[in-house]
């Protein structure tokens, strides 16, 4: 009986080596080097793997931009345009600087602005919510405010104000990586160039309904009136679709448009105040 056993612990003994040698062999005859920059690239890369760059990650990122042999077509938003200067120098190639960007919502339609005219009682998801029905007020356009894009932000920089049922974005953690723009239904949440101290100025509606449809559904809403577009001379407003854009490349910031829209559709963030308000205020405590 003991001598079964010792036979057949030798048995296995043999095969196991046997196996490992063939499995020895096989790894080195099929063995692909891999460039040892890839190592370098991937280290100096932000490792949040947020798939902004377009690539499964930052190891997948760090072997294409050593593989490339130009870095013209990529972008590593995380990381900003030091990153990649840092990544093109241990390279020896050249890479266009990069204007930071943030993610801005495209609708101002508060709870306050946007009256909820139906109600719904399914899954508290926006993709699924836009697959059902059109909403639950009357603009088909709109921000359902279930958290899609908060869900799916990785750097914690976006989430849903409760006084207004919209999604608020901070400009001091977004990093601009597209995950919220993907996971938006109705593509409300747009990239714009990051300016100096925060500031922006946009069109904070997505409706494409005419002027007296659009204005029905939301006290706000941009009626495509063209007053906005006459009144820029940087030629920065274009109105497709009853809808006015503000192209952020082209804007100068004059506030021209945000003074003269009627339904208060183009919002503006961080500027100063307006001398004729600071007048008004200090002439109304005097009387």
């Amino acid at each position: 009986m003991s001598s079964i056993i010792i036979i057949t612990v030798i048995c296995l003994s043999l095969l196991a080596f046997t196996s490992s040698v063939i499995l020895f062999y096989i790894a080195q005859k099929f063995s692909v080097e891999e460039d040892p920059r890839i190592d370098v690239v991937h280290s100096m890369l932000p490792a949040a793997n947020c798939g902004g760059c377009g690539f499964a990650g930052c190891r997948n990122l760090a072997e294409e931009l050593v593989k490339a042999d130009s870095l013209d077509r990529f972008i590593c938003p995380v990381g900003g345009s030091e990153t990649m200067k840092n990544i093109a120098d241990f390279l020896g190639k050249s890479v266009p600087v990069l204007e930071p960007k943030v993610a801005v919502l495209l609708c101002n339609g508060t709870l306050e602005n946007r009256p909820v005219t139906t109600v719904y009682d399914g899954a508290k998801s926006c993709r699924i919510a836009n697959s059902l029905y059109m909403g639950q007020t009357d603009c088909s356009y709109g921000c359902f405010g279930h958290g899609d894009c908060v869900n799916v932000c990785k750097f914690d920089a976006i989430h849903i104000d409760i006084s207004s049922g919209l999604p608020v974005v901070s400009d001091e953690k977004c990093n601009a990586c597209g995950a919220c723009v993907k996971a938006c239904p109705r593509n409300l949440i747009e990239l714009r160039k990051k300016a100096k101290k925060d500031r922006k100025i946009y069109v904070a509606c997505s409706n494409c309904d005419k002027g007296g449809i659009a204005r029905k559904a939301c006290s706000v809403a941009c009626i495509a009136c063209t007053k906005c577009l006459k009144v820029c001379t940087f030629d920065a407003i274009k109105i497709e679709n009853n809808l006015a854009y503000i192209d952020a490349t082209k804007c100068t910031f004059c506030r021209k448009c945000v003074e003269i829209c009627p339904t208060g559709s183009i919002l503006e963030f961080n500027f100063p105040v307006r001398k004729l308000v600071a007048e008004n205020a200090i002439e109304s405590k005097t009387v």
